[in-house]
């Protein structure tokens, strides 16, 4: 028997699956002090993926699987990074940890703007833009200065992270938010004509399927390790230029290798088309039209390498006037009325989870897995696309009907956790959610710091 809720979303993405399989979601939300029943978006998305994991297992002649998903495990899943343990001690802070540029601040007109300055870029860009230094008392009387509006525009004119708060009406209304309405929670659009390719030999579902991750912090990554727990190989390949945070890497790589390419570089670039010629997956989390730019479009690629399935994550959707704007977790609460409804209507607030973060990178990976399965079985070339205002409209489409003061909690961490030996140290980190009857996820590899790597795929 397959969960109605997980039903629901197979039929949206058109996955059929076979006699026996089952999908069981356990427990019901809140687990955390959220208004929006996120944990069980989560657990459905990932009993989704099992569903479609048991689909390419049956492709490869094992048997119909049965998934389960404990909502306590998936809401703990939205927020990893806190169960990190460092050779007994904690793992390295979150940049937008007590940051002042990373907040909810009121505007003159009585609206709400949240600024975003979490790496060193984004920190000086948007001191730069508000002209204010990096204190929070700063930073709330430069805010003051500007009108809502007026200031979400300003921060997109200079190319920096920020939103205006809204609720979900004012979201709905607006253009961005009506072009992400037409959208289904993850798209899988077929981008040419291949081949029928069977799936790699191996001993788990995805074993031999190669997945080039180019992504950051936290959706992207939460994709390629989702597909890494059941055996995939995983390259996240990362720039040497661009920042990125080993609490992040720490929490997002298991399962992965990991190498430096700069795609400035002629060698470098040609290096990576020689990585997409024989990989199946090309995951990125660019803003839009940036990687076309330097021919590593979905068009471009597919050329490359037909058969390929491209994956595309991003902050605000892939159609609309806010598609190429820079955004993050928070801002995704932000616009689609979470934080509004989170908070109270003199103080909007934002759920402790990085729900659309993860959830995306969940929803992500079950378009990729059907696409594989289609791939398979009729051929093709596929887009699959995620985005984290989608996941945000999905849970408010679900309703703020969780009482925080009811939050059960996710229990014993020791229970959720495991340890692995990895070169940061001796890693306490989260089990996979997801369980299977017949091939339990897992990750082979550790998580590593990045560049540990060539850039070349291991022997399958």
């Amino acid at each position: 028997m397959i969960d109605s809720r997980v039903q629901d979303l197979l039929d949206e993405v058109g996955l059929k699956p076979s006699p026996g399989v089952e999908a069981t979601i356990v427990g019901h939300d809140p687990v955390l002090a959220y208004r929006f029943p996120v944990g069980e978006a989560a657990a459905m998305a990932l009993a989704a993926c099992g569903v479609a994991v048991s689909d390419l297992w049956e492709l490869r002649g094992g048997r119909p699987q049965r998934a389960r998903v404990e909502v306590r495990r998936a809401a703990a899943s939205l927020h990893s990074r806190d169960y990190l343990s460092l050779n007994g001690g904690p793992a390295p802070l979150s940049p937008a940890s007590g940051n002042p540029l990373v907040d909810l601040y009121r505007c003159r007109d009585g609206r709400w703007v949240h600024v975003h300055g979490a790496l060193p870029n984004l920190a000086y860009g948007t001191m730069k833009a508000l002209g204010c230094s990096r204190d929070r008392e700063s930073v709330a009387a430069a805010v003051a200065r500007w009108d809502g509006q007026a200031l979400e525009d300003r921060l997109a004119e200079a190319g920096q992270c920020g939103a205006m708060a809204r609720t979900a009406d004012e979201w709905a209304a607006h253009p961005q938010g009506r072009a992400l309405a037409e959208c289904p929670r993850v798209e899988i659009i077929k981008l040419g004509e291949s081949d029928p390719e069977p799936l790699p030999t191996g001993e788990r579902p995805l074993s031999g399927v190669r997945v080039l991750d180019l992504t950051r912090i936290l959706a992207g990554p939460t994709h390629a390790r989702t597909l890494a727990e059941h055996g995939a190989d995983v390259l996240y390949i990362a720039s040497p230029w661009i920042p990125n945070l080993d609490a992040f890497v720490m929490d997002t790589n298991h399962g992965k290798l990991s190498a430096y390419l700069d795609l400035d570089e002629s060698d470098d670039a040609a290096r990576l088309c020689e990585l997409v010629r024989q990989c199946d997956i090309f995951a990125q989390g660019y803003r839009a039209g940036a990687l076309s730019r330097r021919g590593f479009g979905p068009e471009d690629l597919v050329r490359l390498r037909p058969g390929l399935i491209y994956v595309s994550i991003n902050c605000y959707g892939h159609s609309g006037p806010w598609e190429a704007r820079p955004g993050w977790e928070q801002l995704a609460q932000t616009v689609t009325g979470i934080v509004a409804a989170q908070g109270t209507p003199d103080r909007p607030q934002r759920m402790p989870v990085a729900a659309c973060d993860f959830t995306t990178g969940y929803l992500a990976a079950l378009g990729t897995l059907v696409a594989l399965g289609r791939r398979a079985r009729e051929g093709g070339s596929y887009h699959v696309r995620a985005s984290l205002c989608r996941s945000g409209m999905w849970f408010v489409r679900l309703g703020a009907t969780c009482d925080p003061a009811r939050a059960s909690g996710t229990g014993d961490p020791a229970e959720l956790c495991v340890e692995t030996d990895t070169p940061f140290g001796r890693l306490r980190h989260l089990k996979p959610a997801l369980e299977l009857s017949e091939t339990p996820p897992y990750w082979a590899r550790p998580a590593v710091p990045l560049g540990s790597h060539q850039p070349v795929w291991p022997s399958r």
